[in-house]
């Protein structure tokens, strides 16, 4: 007959005793928990009924507004820049 590892020997006996029924296995890793549906339902109904109860604001200053547009275009002069292929070469081609 094959023997558990003492650890887990210890587990399933405190298991049975009832010393560990009171702690809480974590959730696994990736899963949505109930406070997580919790702030994600908040943040949704807060998103969708506070433009209705809030007054309007008055725009931004202009400058505030260049900000996003000037980022635009350094983004996009980015996508358009060459890139030197030469130079990124990992391996050595076979011939």
């Amino acid at each position: 007959m094959q023997t558990l590892a003492p650890a887990v020997e210890r587990n399933q006996k405190q298991q049975r005793s009832g010393g560990l029924s009171c702690q809480r296995t974590p959730p696994p890793p990736g899963c949505f928990t109930i406070q997580l549906l919790m702030v994600f339902l908040w943040a949704a109904a807060s998103l969708a009924f506070l433009p209705l109860v809030l007054p309007p604001l008055p725009p931004p200053p202009l400058s505030l507004l260049l900000v996003p547009v000037c980022l635009l275009a350094v983004l996009v002069a980015l996508a358009f820049v060459p890139l030197d292929a030469h130079n990124n070469v990992v391996g050595s081609s076979c011939l």
